[in-house]
């Protein structure tokens, strides 16, 4: 029986503790950071941030366990776990969560469900008819 939060994707990533990266990243697979990433992330599976990882960016992602430094926005399509030495300081945005006594973060969190995460429409904002812009006489 295959486990929810896995991905579907086998590629795993990894920044190991001293590599230190400065830029965004985008990947369709896994990601482990145990090193230093000053940049944005987003990935379609699963972030790990190790205890000795760092990250100064937003995270965007569809699962997340957090051991190390996120210092910016958080977004977990699925899961989100806090681990004992895990320091949030930004905003969290998650499915679901799980802290454990010891995490800390700071910030607003917000939990929504995927029928919530509905896309604002984007786009030009509808014409007005010359009748609607003329006032009344």
């Amino acid at each position: 029986m295959a486990k929810v939060n896995e991905t579907e994707n086998s590629n795993i990533n990894l920044i190991s503790n001293g590599t230190e990266i400065t830029g965004d990243i985008q990947s369709q697979g896994d990601i482990r950071i145990d090193g230093v990433l000053i940049g944005n992330l987003s990935t379609r599976g699963k972030v790990v941030i190790g205890t000795t990882g760092k990250v100064k960016g937003e995270v965007l992602c569809k699962n997340s366990e957090v051991s190390g430094e996120v210092d910016g926005k958080i977004n977990v399509s699925q899961l989100l776990t806090l681990k004992i030495s895990s320091r949030i300081n930004g905003d969290i945005i998650t499915d679901k969560l799980s802290i454990e006594p010891g995490a800390r973060f700071t910030g607003n969190c917000n939990m929504t469900d995927d029928n919530d995460k509905e896309a604002p429409a984007v786009g030009p904002k509808p014409a007005v008819s010359k009748k609607e812009a003329q006032p009344e006489k």
